[in-house]
């Protein structure tokens, strides 16, 4: 039995003016059949948490009030899966500030209230920018943050210069509006091909959903995308499936309340024991609005399949049959293997101590 704050524990801060903790048992409305929680439910809770730190930091100072809109999420892995009956513990701290946006660093912890052991089951680094209550389209300054050093603060404009490029590069591959994946006769495609599993979901946006200034929380969002995600993921191997990891998520456009949104999901790249699934959000204002349909978020869900155990299963291999289905099968691939370079470079300091 592993004891409370064991080793695979994150330290949890206590509350100060630059953090904040929040709490929340999962329930069964939480969890897919196997009770393996939703990578959506995480993430939505990882999203409030930053939300709410975000936008108390930001109106510190006198004068006009604002509310802290998401606009990257960097990579998140999920450590381990989290179950039915386990204790959230999601904390967030603000880590740096720019004139304009806010970077929080998210750590949560499972708990089994039983025993009472902890384990870390995912990091999260998110941006927000403060947009003005009394125009939407204003961004107001950040009150900027006490660093502990020097060192700290260089470090933090550095991941501040790299999310900025990376947002610019993703928003120029996104111009291109791709058709929502609707594909009334899935049936009659081979399995295992990208038609086979691909899907999308159509969802109004309510006041639920919404922001104080009429515009949708990004945590709701990634649910959304996570759950096409995992129905794209479980068509292709009918197996229980969990999200192992999502690519970097970035907000190009605000999406507003009484909008429709359709989050469209598609297999790119499977290797062994994962699969890459594509994820899309397009929007269809309001029907007064005279803008056309634009994309809103994009980004890459990485699934694993299980055992009822809960053992890592095979993958059965993508089959592709168009050179574009080609060319993104490849193109997962890339990042599949600069990831896994990734992972191994931070393993090999361990394993040399």
């Amino acid at each position: 039995m592993q004891p409370a704050g064991g080793p695979d524990a994150a330290p949890m801060p206590s509350s100060g003016p630059n953090n904040i903790q929040i709490s929340r048992i999962m329930g069964p409305d939480d969890a897919n059949i196997a009770g393996n929680v939703h990578g959506g439910t995480v993430l939505k809770m990882i999203e409030e948490a930053g939300a709410i730190i975000s936008t108390r930091h930001c109106n510190t100072r006198p004068g006009e009030r604002c509310v802290a809109a998401l606009a990257r999420v960097e990579r998140t892995d999920f450590l381990s899966p989290m179950c039915i009956g386990e204790v959230a513990h999601v904390s967030a701290e603000i880590s740096y500030t720019s004139k304009h946006s806010v970077e929080v660093q998210v750590n949560v912890e499972s708990e089994n209230i039983l025993n009472g052991a902890k384990r870390l089951t995912n990091k999260a680094t998110l941006w927000y920018v403060p947009l003005s209550l009394n125009n939407v389209h204003k961004v107001l300054e950040v009150p900027p943050i006490q660093f502990v050093g020097k060192e700290q603060e260089e470090e933090g404009r550095r991941r501040y210069e790299e999310q900025k490029m990376e947002r610019m590069e993703t928003k120029e591959r996104n111009g291109d509006i791709i058709l929502p994946v609707i594909n009334p006769d899935r049936q009659r495609k081979e399995p295992y091909t990208v038609g086979y599993s691909q899907s999308s979901l159509i969802h109004l946006v309510g006041p639920s959903d919404c922001t104080m200034l009429g515009f949708v929380h990004g945590g709701v969002t990634m649910k959304l995308m996570d759950e096409v995600a995992g129905i794209v993921a479980a068509r292709h191997c009918k197996t229980n499936i969990v999200t192992a990891s999502v690519d970097a998520i970035n907000f190009h456009e605000k999406i507003k309340k009484g909008s429709v949104v359709t989050v469209s999901g598609r297999m790119t790249f499977t290797s062994n024991k994962s699969m890459e699934i594509e994820v899309f959000v397009d929007v269809d204002p309001f029907v007064t609005d005279t803008q056309e349909r634009y994309r809103a978020v994009s980004a890459f869900f990485t699934y694993v399949s299980l055992s009822p155990e809960g053992r890592p299963l095979p993958v059965p291999q993508l089959v592709v049959e168009t050179e574009e289905e080609r060319r993104r099968f490849e193109e997962g691939k890339g990042r599949y293997l600069q990831s896994k370079a990734k992972r191994q470079a931070k393993l090999q300091p361990l394993t040399q101590q």
